[in-house]
């Protein structure tokens, strides 16, 4: 992507959420549900897709990273008091910004933290090692009395809106792009077109693992602060296995390494998800049965081939 149109795309998205701030009053409180959902699972997408996309790797800990976040900056509002809940919208936002910020440095320590050990593995036993530190944190969350314990953590100032949703997905699609798309950003599709080839090329492959989990990370709190500071009330079982689950099932059906096509696929599964809820009884199964025609209508997901079309006509 051209840094012109990059910066182009990067204000134009800015200014839609904006756009959609302004214009929320005159939405019914479903809409705007909907579509703050929306925005979060595109935040969530993303930045797995770095990850797992766009270095090869297979993470199934995602969740993980977002309940950091959430909690992080859930106890910075909190411990805030009057500040973000007061009067003042400049402070209030001054606040939240602060707090989303700390839970996402927060996510990001912890990605590296588990990238460092463990990223110098590869395949199954990547996927396994995340999925347990996954659900370490949940576990942890779930018996530490401080932030709730598994009563979960209420009272969280609802400061999220569609600004704010849109505006950090806005940042992330365009910090991810900017990222894999510039010099050194072309050591993560070396990474994942062949690591041994790189390695054999002096390309430390583990550095550029380690920075794809700590980006990713970095984004997935930021999504859990805004899931948070819109709910109201975490618990360590918002953030279980299933959840990482869905957005690793994002990523795949919008197309691996391509960032429009797992935009188009979180926002394509929280319209499913709002859709099939009226059946109650059966919306996993005809979820499930709607995932598997897709996969096996389009097995490189829904926009699996914009990357080599784009590069093809570059």
């Amino acid at each position: 992507m051209r840094p012109a149109l990059s910066h182009l795309l990067l204000l134009g998205g800015l200014g839609l959420s904006a756009v959609l701030q302004i214009v929320s009053p005159q939405l019914d409180d479903y809409a705007v549900n909907i579509l703050i959902l929306a925005g979060i699972n595109i935040i969530l997408a993303v930045s797995l897709n770095l990850v797992n996309g766009h270095t090869g790797q297979f993470s199934l800990g995602h969740a993980g990273f977002m309940a950091a976040g959430a909690y992080a900056s859930s106890l910075v509002t909190l411990a805030s008091g009057p500040l973000a809940s007061g009067g003042d919208p400049v402070v209030k936002n001054a606040v939240f910004l602060g707090a989303l910020l700390a839970g996402g440095g927060f996510a990001a320590l912890c990605g590296f933290l588990v990238g460092v050990p463990s990223l110098r593995l590869r395949g199954d036993y990547l996927a396994i090692v995340t999925l347990g530190f996954g659900e370490i944190i949940r576990v942890v969350l779930q018996n530490t009395d401080a932030v709730g314990g598994a009563r979960g953590l209420e009272g969280i100032p609802a400061l999220t809106n569609l600004f704010w949703t849109f505006g950090i997905a806005t940042v992330t699609i365009y910090t991810v792009a900017c990222l894999v798309n510039s010099t050194y950003g072309r050591g993560f599709i070396a990474v994942r077109d062949d690591e041994i080839a790189a390695e054999a090329m002096g390309i430390s492959t583990t550095r550029y693992k380690v920075s794809a989990f700590v980006v990713g990370a970095f984004f997935a709190g930021l999504a859990g602060g805004l899931f948070a500071h819109y709910i109201s009330f975490i618990a360590p079982e918002t953030f279980n296995f299933l959840k990482s689950v869905d957005v690793v099932v994002m990523v795949i059906l919008g197309g691996m390494g391509s960032t429009p096509g797992v935009v188009a696929a979180a926002i394509l599964l929280t319209l499913l998800n709002e859709i099939l809820r009226d059946f109650e009884q059966y919306r996993m199964i005809v979820f499930s049965l709607l995932l598997i025609i897709l996969m096996i209508a389009r097995p490189q997901g829904l926009l699996g081939n914009f990357r080599k079309k784009r590069k093809g006509t570059s």
